[in-house]
């Protein structure tokens, strides 16, 4: 069943255009890479799903429902998460607290309830912190949780930052550039970090530029050149398109 659908989807700045009527889809619980050169429109393509820049036409949908012109916090609310190239986390907060802070969207509680601290505000916040730790132990994050988050070791800060998306129940999960700065081990576990993600049913997209690990996590990959869509496909008849190995490889197919 598809839970995402992008069509004819276009940006511009100006006299840029970003995305050039891009048209893709996501099935509930696929893996799907979204790559190409630096500056192919990747991360508008995000910006645009999860509300951050308004597209100048074409159509996102999710689940049949139209995201065009919904604030970034109404398109979370349908159950879409993101992570970015840059870490953004809250470096002077808790770990633990950054990924608290992802379960505001299902809280069962009032204002008044935080002012007066009622038993559903303390039942409320005993819950988010149980979550917290759940995702946390999920990721495998081995460093400090009561610490700052700034204190973390970058590869952990990756780790921390996706439990904190996970903390708010997406069905689709965005990750910009995971595995930017990790070592190959590091890149190993994330690479099954993300397929245990998918087993829990939920769709990711993924923008990444280490090739080896698009090829070994994607059931479907799909190329920006331009803004333009040049390929789309299994990883293995994408990693031998002419179009692909020109625009973005840079070599020869294997023989």
């Amino acid at each position: 069943m598809t839970l995402l659908d992008v069509t004819e989807l276009r940006l511009s700045f100006g006299g840029l255009l970003a995305v050039d009527g891009l048209s893709l889809s996501v099935r509930e619980g696929e893996i799907v890479s979204l790559i190409g050169p630096n500056g192919a429109g990747k991360t508008s393509v995000f910006n645009c799903v999860t509300g951050f820049y308004r597209p100048t036409a074409g159509r996102i949908t999710l689940r049949g429902r139209d995201l065009r012109g919904l604030r970034p916090s109404a398109v979370a609310g349908l159950g879409v998460a993101r992570t970015f190239q840059n870490l953004r986390l809250f470096g002077e907060l808790s770990v633990l607290d950054n990924v608290r802070a992802g379960t505001h969207l299902w809280l069962r509680q009032s204002v008044l309830d935080a002012l007066l601290h009622t038993p559903r505000y303390r039942r409320s916040e005993h819950e988010c912190t149980e979550q917290a730790h759940h995702w946390l132990d999920f990721v495998g994050l081995r460093g400090d949780r009561y610490g700052p988050a700034r204190a973390l070791p970058y590869g952990e800060q990756r780790r921390a930052e996706i439990a904190r998306a996970l903390a708010r129940r997406p069905g689709l999960l965005l990750l910009d550039e995971p595995a930017a700065g990790l070592n190959h081990g590091e890149k190993a576990g994330m690479v099954d970090l993300i397929r245990r993600i998918r087993d829990l049913g939920v769709a990711i997209m993924l923008i990444e530029h280490d090739m080896g690990l698009v090829m070994e996590v994607s059931e479907r990959v799909v190329v920006l050149n331009f803004g333009r869509e040049i390929a789309e496909g299994r990883p293995e008849e994408v990693r031998r398109d002419p179009a692909v190995i020109e625009a973005y490889l840079g070599g020869e197919p294997d023989a």
